[in-house]
């Protein structure tokens, strides 16, 4: 299902004289957009499926001398950029990028030279303006090869801000960015608004064995109990908690006072220090033995999986560092995982009697 950015953005005008049919769109936002909004923070899924029809669109009405921006098709970019556009009139030409945002379809090669050169021949777009300039993101400058583009289409790519919200000072300035425009911020409130992705992330793919486990531990000649399910699973749901605070909240929070450069060694250090202050807590000192190894194990491992993802919505991150350390903390990660699950049954068992 494809979402278009308001009710009246499904307005669309065409001519035979003029091609393509060019959709029109508005800079404000609706409650729609405001809520799809918070649930791309919340909600992988949903996020994955927020998109809008490549081609292109007419923001207000636009001459034939009003800029080009060039976006992405995940509506959130694209909101973003109507919305930076506020009260000005302009052309947005919408890359088919799967619905994934800018700066990660410029690493995967989906907002790349040759899907804005085919977008640019689909929508005739010489036909449309009597200029030649596009004005590109600059997050999206390393899937664009501007030389290409000028040679193939006669279009020159220009360079915009990094943040929808520098757009009309940008424009102000004559179509010149200042070095704040061009640089990458990775504030507190930058890091802090992915923390739900996060955390809703991992507790979706943890919820399934988590439910398995309690019903295995609630397995008793009489059938499944609740009280021994409950008692039993208790130490091992307050380990997953404290584990998904620790890579999922205080990681983002802490990033910059990280001396190591590992993602995954910096979500491992947090589970440790979570792990031994649950220890001495006294939380765990009525479990067997099983079952604090099994907490343990079990807090670091995942706080250290949950730190390492976040490196793919990080500007600090590189490709070959990322395969690098995968390629290390993968095989770590499955161990880890075979190590939990020999103590929780090892646990079960004693719990039994026949351990």
């Amino acid at each position: 299902m494809q979402l278009t950015p308001a009710d009246t953005d499904k307005e669309k005008s065409s001519c035979c004289c003029c091609g393509p049919k060019v959709r029109k769109t508005i800079s404000s936002w609706n409650v729609h957009d405001y809520f799809g909004a918070i649930l791309c923070r919340v909600s992988n899924r949903f996020r994955m499926r927020y998109r809008v029809d490549p081609g292109l669109y007419s923001l207000g009405s636009p001459s034939a001398e009003a800029q080009v921006f060039v976006t992405a098709n995940y509506k959130l970019s694209f909101d973003h950029l109507r919305k930076g556009l506020n009260g000005l009139d302009a052309w947005i030409l919408v890359l088919d990028t799967k619905g994934i945002n800018v700066w990660c379809a410029a690493g995967k090669g989906t907002f790349g030279t040759d899907e804005l050169v085919r977008r640019i021949g689909s929508e005739k777009l010489a036909e449309k303006v009597t200029h030649k300039n596009l004005i590109v993101p600059q997050l999206g400058a390393p899937g664009i090869a501007a030389h290409e583009v000028k040679k193939k289409t006669g279009f020159s790519v220009i360079y915009g801000p990094i943040r929808s919200n520098d757009i009309r000072t940008f424009i102000a300035r004559n179509n010149t960015m200042t070095d704040k425009m061009r640089t990458v911020s990775f504030t507190l409130a930058e890091r802090a608004v992915l923390i739900p992705m996060d955390a809703v992330n991992i507790i979706q793919k943890i919820l399934l064995p988590i439910v398995i486990i309690a019903i295995v531990m609630g397995i008793k000649p009489q059938g499944i109990l609740f009280k021994p399910m409950w008692e039993h699973s208790l130490p091992l749901l307050v380990a997953l908690g404290v584990a998904i605070f620790s890579g999922a909240v205080l990681h983002p929070v802490l990033l910059p006072l990280f001396p190591l450069r590992s993602f995954a060694l910096q979500g491992l250090s947090l589970g440790l220090l979570a792990g031994t202050f649950c220890f001495f807590s006294g939380f765990f000192s009525v479990a067997s033995i099983y079952a604090i190894l099994a907490n343990q194990i079990l807090i670091a491992g995942l706080s250290s999986y949950i730190a390492f993802n976040f490196t793919g919505a990080t500007p600090i991150a590189n490709k070959s560092g990322v395969r690098k350390e995968l390629r290390i903390a993968i095989p770590l990660y499955i161990v880890a995982a075979i190590s939990v699950i020999v103590l929780l049954i090892a646990y079960k068992l004693s719990l039994e009697g026949l351990l």
